[in-house]
């Protein structure tokens, strides 16, 4: 299993982010459409761009290193 996360971009200028086969970006918008319109994804699920802020803010369903109450220690 590979942790990196794919941009890819299709014929039509649709870009998806993908992550492990799924739908994921943890830094906006994980499929943009040449029209503009933004889907938001983490780990392969849905969510509105009010409830993605959210989710981002608390943490939730993002990697360790980009939760927000994570700290390294040394």
């Amino acid at each position: 299993m590979e942790n990196i996360t794919k941009c890819l971009k299709s014929s039509d200028g649709t870009i998806r982010y993908i992550r492990d086969g799924k739908l994921h970006n943890s830094e906006g918008p994980a499929v943009i459409y040449p029209n503009g319109k933004e889907e938001y994804y983490i780990n392969g699920f849905v969510f509105s761009k009010d409830e993605y802020k959210k989710r981002k803010k608390e943490g939730t369903g993002l990697p360790f290193y980009k939760q927000s109450g994570s700290k390294m220690r040394h």
